[in-house]
């Protein structure tokens, strides 16, 4: 049986931040950059100095199955591909971009409301 690394750790430290950060989000364009920021902190965390991310390295994409999409720059890094196929990286990143990917469809169905409130 392989070894498979485990990053739940550093995914429920940057959580918290992210859930409050999706829940403030007025619009799609807000919540598409609190997605990559907190996907930016999350790689920041495991590669540390190995893997520079930017803010369209990593996209969510709501429409698409997964709801994330991972630029062919950083998918060229050795590390990304060691850490990508030997831990949970790929499970986490999936659960970010359902959660965020539900609060875009939420937005996109009372948008009107949501002008609204900006608006005010």
């Amino acid at each position: 049986m392989d070894q498979s690394i485990s990053y739940t750790k550093i995914e429920n430290e940057i959580l918290p931040k992210f859930r409050k950060q999706i829940s403030e989000a007025e619009s799609a364009e807000d919540l598409k950059n609190c997605f990559s920021y907190s996907i930016q902190e999350l790689f920041r965390q495991i590669f540390a100095d190995q893997i520079a991310v930017g803010m369209d390295d990593v996209k969510l994409m709501p429409d698409n199955q997964p709801p994330f999409e991972i630029s062919q720059q950083i998918q060229a890094e050795e590390a990304f591909s060691s850490v990508w196929n030997n831990s949970d990286l790929p499970h986490i990143i999936g659960r970010l971009s359902e959660t965020a990917s539900h609060r875009f469809l939420h937005l996109a169905k009372n948008l009107k409301k949501t002008e609204a409130k900006i608006r005010m």
